[in-house]
């Protein structure tokens, strides 16, 4: 929980998101479900009893761009749409989605007057008690589907209190938050793993190592979920004009998602291929649409009102190894100089989410977030790199250090990058 999650432009609703933090009274995160959750959930209803058919989305990386793409799917076909993410990039509202339209200032007020009502005082984490309210608003309001990705691990985060989701999703898998899931690939594997169901069929998307794959068909075999793993049951490669998709030796051509960078490729697999475990029938026209107009703000994104002549701009939220090295991928395609402006949280390692990128990048400059109290410093960022081949300089205003890039430098290409909390100043004009 950082400064940023609380910002909002009204100041009524920032105040009440204090509010709302403040019941935490700073506790350490609690991977459980905890009674004054479950007493929370109650007063307002029990709404995770009385949800719209789930789809359950789980993974260290590629969560939000799997729901984005789903959730474009869906919409083109005529489908409404509730969706739970986190974090957001600019203010709270981007969380829950209802029926396509984030949730408005006004109703939002309201779900957190009853919260703070209901808890009375109860200590409760900030992710709990707005997963509880997000809860509430999508029982209260009709939907076909809700799309919903865990905050942190699978097994014991709070959304994982559905107990009959339409289907799970487990996407790539890496090493992020080792602190509350694990050292290893298998242990972070296992909690993710933890968001199965029985009954419920589960697809597992494109993977960097094979070794997790033995414990979650184990896992899925106690449970008897009927498992589909890319590679085996479905396959999604690349294509001259797009990308070609195989679910169980049915194999069809489809465009390239709109969103940037090949590893979305191995996103847009996993959405159709859970779609059609799920059962959900829609129109060849639509899946084409959505998956064209597929759209997630911070990931790969182009920034071109900060461009000049000759320069490309470009924005990542990326903040870990596994995430770095699907941005390689993207700068090993670039043409012409690339420079990297960096930001990054103070509890990330930054040596390991640049090392697959540094044979790729001509310059490295380190930045701070502003009005981000987590976030390491430019000077202390450039201390723990170390020695780099690259010219490196350090900038407190990621703004100003664009512009630095822009007056010394031949045109090319700009890469910021290295946090989602970076990437929403950088989208609110913040810097």
């Amino acid at each position: 929980m950082y400064a940023s999650d609380l910002r909002h432009e009204s100041v009524p609703l920032q105040d009440k998101l204090k509010a709302l933090y403040a019941l935490g009274r700073g506790r350490r995160i609690d991977l459980s479900f905890r009674p004054a959750y479950l007493d929370l959930l109650k007063a307002f209803g029990n709404p995770h009893l009385h949800l719209p058919p789930v789809i359950h989305v789980a993974g260290t990386n590629g969560k939000g761009s799997t729901v984005a793409i789903m959730r474009a799917v869906l919409e083109a076909a005529g489908r409404r749409i509730h969706a739970y993410t986190s974090p957001h990039l600019c203010r709270f509202n981007e969380r829950i989605v209802l029926a396509g339209l984030e949730i408005e200032d006004s109703a939002l007020e309201d779900l957190i007057d009853e919260a703070l009502a209901h808890a009375n005082g109860a200590e409760l984490t900030f992710f709990e008690v707005t997963t509880a309210l997000a809860f509430a608003a999508f029982a209260r309001n009709p939907a076909d589907i809700l799309l919903l990705e865990t905050g942190l691990g699978g097994r014991m985060d709070c959304t994982n209190i559905i107990e009959r989701p339409l289907a799970t999703v487990i996407t790539a898998i890496g090493f992020d938050h080792m602190e509350f899931l694990g050292n290893t690939l298998p242990a972070i594997a296992a909690e993710k793993a933890g968001i199965m169901k029985p009954g419920a069929p589960c697809v597992v998307g494109p993977q960097e190592t094979s070794e997790i794959y033995p414990l979650l068909k184990e896992h899925a075999k106690k449970l008897n979920v009927p498992l589909f793993l890319h590679g085996e049951e479905w396959q999604v490669t690349q294509a001259a004009e797009g990308m070609e998709f195989s679910f169980e030796e049915e194999a069809r051509l489809y465009p390239a998602p709109g969103l940037a960078g090949g590893h979305q490729i191995g996103n847009a697999g996993t959405a159709l291929a859970t779609l059609r475990t799920a059962g959900i029938e829609l129109p060849e026209r639509a899946v084409r649409e959505g998956l064209k107009n597929a759209s997630w703000p911070g990931r790969l994104q182009r920034l071109s009102q900060r461009e000049k002549d000759g320069w490309e701009v470009w924005l990542d939220g990326a903040h870990n190894g596994h995430a770095a090295r699907a941005l390689a991928a993207w700068a090993a395609q670039k043409e012409g100089p690339l420079h990297l402006i960096v930001g990054m949280m103070g509890h990330k390692d930054p040596a390991e989410f640049l090392a697959p990128l540094l044979p790729y990048i001509d310059s490295l400059t380190a930045v701070d977030i502003p009005g981000e109290p987590g976030a390491v410093k430019s000077g202390d960022l450039l201390e723990r790199l170390g020695k780099l081949p690259i010219p490196v300089r350090s900038c407190n205003d990621p703004a100003e250090a664009l512009q630095i890039l822009f007056k010394t430098q031949a045109p090319g290409c700009v890469l910021i990058t290295g946090s989602l909390y970076l990437a929403g100043r950088m989208l609110q004009g913040a810097c």
